[in-house]
């Protein structure tokens, strides 16, 4: 009788969590993003840093725009992305990585908190911005995932905007698939980080007016892939998770973020297990990733406007928007975004 007592005090505890998470909604619009993990400053020309910073400037004022005009969440993560994948600086759209083939491989998802509703694609060609294309399977299907030829189909159908698939060749990404292809000659380690731990992806997550929240990511992968592989950006729980409480985009090596199911995880503990954000986002991108032998990051955002984002590499794209109206952006690890906890002690207090 005690075991059941016990049982029926936890689930009524989960559901007490979900409540408050629905219940407590901040009235200020909040807009997160990122460009990827894995930055490594030595890398980076003072002209690839002040482009990258501009570009993560622009895709917050783009997608805060939306939210002052009383847009939904999803709107602001929809234009925040769309620019990021424009930009030739980001493995996404645009700029996306080749595969062992030659080809680029696209990846996006969007998630509505208010309601669970979600929409993804992989594997497309032709597709100019992924993420309008999984906003639409969302929208205008009854589908949560399409996938390559199917998809381009339902694209045209849908009137998303189709381009030849020389638009997403960058002179620097096809380099970097040579690079690979001869260490894969000599069997060798891929010396470029990027390529060897999959960082390369784009995200937003946003809070509304109305207290909705709602997240989405686009990738193109990883540089050298082969037989059709598809990370954890698509994959509803994985890369891409929000409900009412919670909203999470990742960036990292997209496996271990598929083994951990590492967004769903996250919000999982905020909305259910009550843990407060930041610390919730540290166990698991820099606990629990890790101790499998992963790595990345991710941006998360609550439903009070709380903002998180852990990662575990020399540096993170990231950028954050909210009351003050002003964009913030950051790069590397030494950039003080404050939000940037310790991971939290066992034995200690919360963060």
């Amino acid at each position: 009788m005690k075991l059941q007592y016990l049982l029926a005090a936890r689930v009524i505890s989960g559901v007490l969590a979900l409540g408050a998470a629905t219940v407590s909604h901040a009235t200020t619009p909040v807009l997160v993003i990122h460009g990827g993990a894995g930055v490594i400053k030595r890398e980076m020309s003072p002209a690839k840093d002040k482009a990258v910073r501009a570009a993560l400037a622009l895709a917050l004022q783009k997608g805060y725009a939306r939210l002052k005009a009383g847009d939904a969440a999803l709107d602001a993560v929809t234009a925040a992305i769309t620019v990021l994948e424009d930009d030739p600086n980001f493995n996404a759209g645009k700029g996306a990585v080749f595969t062992h083939e030659g080809k680029n491989e696209l990846d996006a998802a969007i998630m509505d908190g208010s309601n669970l509703k979600a929409g993804a694609i992989a594997g497309v060609h032709r597709v100019k911005n992924p993420i309008l294309l999984a906003r639409a399977v969302m929208d205008k299907t009854d589908h949560v995932m399409l996938a390559g030829e199917g998809a381009e189909v339902f694209a045209k159908e849908a009137g998303i905007e189709l381009v030849d698939p020389s638009y997403f060749r960058t002179e620097e990404r096809w380099q970097q698939l040579q690079k690979a292809l001869k260490e894969d000659k000599l069997s060798q380690r891929h010396s470029d980080v990027e390529t060897a731990k999959h960082f390369g992806t784009v995200g937003a997550v946003a809070l509304d007016s109305e207290g909705r929240l709602a997240a989405g990511t686009s990738t193109g992968g990883m540089t050298d892939k082969r037989w059709g592989r598809i990370g954890d950006s698509p994959i509803i729980g994985a890369g891409t998770y929000a409900n009412s409480g919670c909203a999470v985009s990742g960036t990292g090596w997209g496996e271990y973020y598929i083994r951990t199911v590492a967004a769903h995880e996250i919000c999982m503990r905020v909305t259910q297990m009550r843990v407060p954000l930041k610390r919730a986002a540290a166990e698991v991108i820099n606990q629990e990733i890790p101790s499998m032998g992963g790595n990345g990051g991710a941006i998360a955002l609550d439903a009070s406007g709380n903002m998180a984002m852990p990662f575990n590499t020399d540096g993170m794209f990231r950028g954050w928007i909210g009351a003050d109206g002003v964009a913030h952006v950051a790069i590397y690890g030494d950039e003080d975004d404050g939000t940037a906890d310790p991971i939290p002690d066992a034995n200690g207090p919360d963060q």
